[in-house]
């Protein structure tokens, strides 16, 4: 699953962030309202987790420009405010759940779990290449043999790839799905990720390839 996490404070995000990209979903993270504004008219996902006090658009104004452009994307509000006035602003502004710091991460993880469940429109869950099935719902690759070990950075590599249907995908587009957005990570280890993943994938009849100045693409395995 793709999440976007809108968190100013450092700590906390990163929390989240390694939390979900541990149990396999790909984390877009970003730390103000005005990023998180244009990013979301821009990139799709599956469920938006945002904190409501934030520099620039606050979480409630991004929330209301969302459900005024008619984007539809379940939406968890996080905030250290516990008025029930607070919470109620919250939901009339198209939230569908939310969550008052401090929180347990068990908790935030079932509660996605359960808005994931509540879409109205579910997405593509499996892309086949080949002989196997990248399962997108978390990012798992299965063969004829049951489940095929992929590290997550990879997996995420891997799902990138393959959403785009064999067309390039830029390194920065890379290191935003498998790091998360503004991560510090250089050219060469995008590189160095993705060759380890060529290694896996070239078994089964899967190439990866390089357009310099471009981007990676998917090919084979049909």
């Amino acid at each position: 699953m793709h999440f976007v996490l809108v968190e100013d404070h450092a700590a906390l995000r990163k929390g989240i962030a390694y939390r979900l990209q541990d149990e396999g979903h790909s984390v877009d993270v970003l730390e103000s309202g005005d990023e998180a504004d244009t990013f979301l008219r821009q990139t799709g996902c599956d469920v938006v987790i945002l904190d409501i006090n934030l520099p620039g658009l606050s979480g409630l104004e991004v929330l209301r420009g969302m459900r005024a452009r008619g984007d539809p994307r379940p939406v968890l509000l996080l905030t250290a405010r516990d008025a029930v006035a607070d919470r109620v602003a919250g939901l009339d502004a198209g939230a569908d759940d939310y969550l008052v710091k401090p929180f347990s991460m068990d908790e935030l993880v079932a509660r996605l779990r359960a808005l994931a469940r509540r879409r109205a429109v579910a997405p593509r869950r499996a892309i086949p290449l080949g002989a196997l099935t990248l399962e997108l719902d978390p990012v798992r690759l299965v063969g004829p043999q049951g489940p095929v070990a992929v590290p997550r950075r990879e997996a995420a590599i891997l799902a990138t790839l393959a959403e785009a249907g064999g067309a390039p995908v830029s390194k920065e587009r890379l290191i935003t799905r498998a790091w998360g957005t503004g991560a510090d990570v250089s050219d060469k280890a995008v590189e160095v990720y993705v060759s380890r993943l060529r290694r896996r994938l070239a078994p089964w009849g899967l190439v990866i390839r390089v357009s310099r100045g471009v981007g990676y693409s998917l090919e084979g395995g049909g």
